[in-house]
This record gives structure tokens, sequence and C-alpha cells, in this order.
């Protein structure tokens, strides 16, 4: 397969990885791209996996609520950053958002199929295509997540006038302003640390016994563990398993405000609950962030690439 200058710019806004290194990866899989991040992991190349927050679309994220008992985030791309600060556009974001806080759609495809609480003659899909007829840009959907509290609150977090939205959903007998409160700075924590799960009892083994196995192949690949025994390895294996597994789970991350520098999101949301007279337990979040895994059109750089990779 031909390997494009594209593809190479592709892989290293996933990967931070070189130039040249992506270029590598990719004729040595055969131009797949999950195979060439996985090539670039495991040789140590790949500087961070972030695939969903470096790739970028312009548009907007909108969150609503209803009460502290239900919330709704919804994200709705254009083509151009010009677009997303239209008021008109930004408008439209609103209605989506307010239908999506009263929706029963399980999925976009029922979403977009039901009728448009703003024009009842209209599906809220006939409404996306003539706001698109009017703004004379494509827009698009993406995608909706509404959250209801059975025994607790939702609380919500807005980061960069739309480019993130977080919606947090908490167990606990007493709401309160101090509850809600704490509940928003872990909101902001979601916004800023991105964690993909509430705790590791979440984490399947399969997911565990993937990243073991990449963070396995790096270690064998550091000069500084060449001739290093096996229990040795083992062990690096299994530190740097913990210590990843730990950012990615929200109650093990440290929390952002910790005074102290330690104290973890659990220890923090334990003390709240203490304070309060009854247990405070996150639920689940939900992290909306503008253009997470969308592909800009390719531009200019795509030559500057070719240039510097020799593919002209």
């Amino acid at each position: 397969m031909a390997i494009t200058a594209a593809m190479v710019k592709e892989l290293r806004e996933i990967t931070g990885a070189g130039m040249m290194d992506c270029k590598k990866a990719l004729n040595e899989t055969n131009g797949n791209m999950d195979e060439a991040v996985e090539f670039l992991r495991k040789s140590g190349q790949a500087k961070a996996v972030k695939k969903e927050s470096r790739i970028a679309a312009e548009g907007l994220c909108r969150v609503v609520t209803d009460g502290d008992k239900v919330a709704a985030v919804v994200e709705v791309n254009s083509e151009t950053d010009f677009v997303a600060k239209n008021e008109q556009f930004q408008n439209f974001v609103d209605a989506v958002a307010k239908q999506a806080l009263a929706t029963s759609a399980s999925d976009i495809d029922a979403f977009l199929a039901e009728t448009w609480n703003e024009d009842s003659t209209k599906t809220v899909n006939e409404a996306l295509v003539d706001k698109i007829a009017v703004i004379g840009e494509k827009l698009s959907i993406r995608r909706f997540e509404k959250v209801a509290a059975e025994n607790g609150c939702v609380v919500t977090y807005t980061h960069g006038g739309g480019k993130i939205g977080v919606i947090v959903e908490a167990e606990t007998a007493v709401v309160n302003d101090a509850v809600k409160e704490a509940l928003t700075n872990l909101a902001m924590q979601v916004a800023a640390l991105y964690p993909k799960y509430v705790s590791s009892d979440e984490i399947s083994e399969e997911y565990k016994a993937h990243e073991k196995e990449i963070i396995t192949e790096q270690i064998k690949n550091d000069p500084k563990m060449a001739g290093k025994p096996e229990k040795v390895i083992e062990g690096a294996v299994v530190g740097r398993l913990n210590k990843e597994l730990k950012e990615v789970c929200l109650l093990e991350q440290i929390y952002v405000k910790a005074e102290d520098g330690k104290q973890t999101v659990k220890q923090y949301l334990e003390a709240v609950s203490k304070e309060n007279g009854a247990e405070v337990q996150i639920k689940r979040f939900v992290r909306f962030e503008t253009g997470e895994g969308i592909e800009k059109k390719v531009d200019d750089f795509a030559a500057e690439v070719a240039a510097q990779a020799g593919m002209n």
C-alpha cells in the first residue's frame, strides 16, 4: 500500500512520534493506522497515545440541566471555528442540547429521527439540514448523552467556552452546596486529566492484558533494561502498569487541588462524606471534547511533511 503524506501526518498527530518513525511504522504495517500506533508504542517511539484528544474538529459541546437530577451533553460539529463562534450556530447547539435533555432516544439515529421540539413539522435531522442550508457549511450532530440521578445528583462543567463538556453523577443522601462544590471540583478534574474509568474495578482483564503486553515490549526495547533478569523486567512491567491504571481511574488519581499533593480523589471524597454526614459515591461521568477522534481535512502541512520525508 502506498504511504501518503496525509497518513504520516495523521499518525504523527495521534502519537507525537517523529515523522520518519511514523513513515517506518506505516511501511511496516502496510498502512494500517491502528497497527502502526501499536508498532510505535511497542518500540517506545510514541510519546503518548492521545488519538481522541489530539485530532481536532470544530464545533461545540453544550451541557444543560434540569435541576440537579438530570443533565445532557451534546456535540455539534462545524467545518470552521468561524462558524462555531457564530451566534446562529450557537443558538442551534443550545436547541439541540435542550432536545437531548427531553429525549427518550437511546442512540443518535433515533435522536435524529424524532420530532424537533422547536418545530413539530420537522425531525431533528430536517432541522439540521435546514441549518446547513442557512449557514452554508457542513454541520453534524455527532453525539449526545443524557444522565439521570436516581439517588443523588448530577453536576456539570464546561471548559473553554464549549470545547469540553462534563457531567458527573453521584449517589448521596445529602445534596447541599458543599457536596455540589466538591463534585464540581471533580468534574473539572475529569475535564483536565481525562480519566477513562471511575475506578479500577471497571477495567476489564482484557484491557489490562493488552496494556501489559505493550509495556513489556517497551521495557524490552529500553537499552537501560538490556540484560536485566526476567524477574526485574516483570517487576518493572507491573509497576508501570499499576501507575498507568491509576492515571486512567478517577478515584485513584491525585486530587488536583490536594494541598499535600498526595491526596487521592477517593480520599478527598471520603473527607467530603465525613464533613457532610453522608457517603458520596461517584456513579459515572461523561466527558465530551469537541472533535475528539475526528480528523481535520488535510491542509498544506501535508505537502510540508512530504518534502521533509522525501516522498515527493
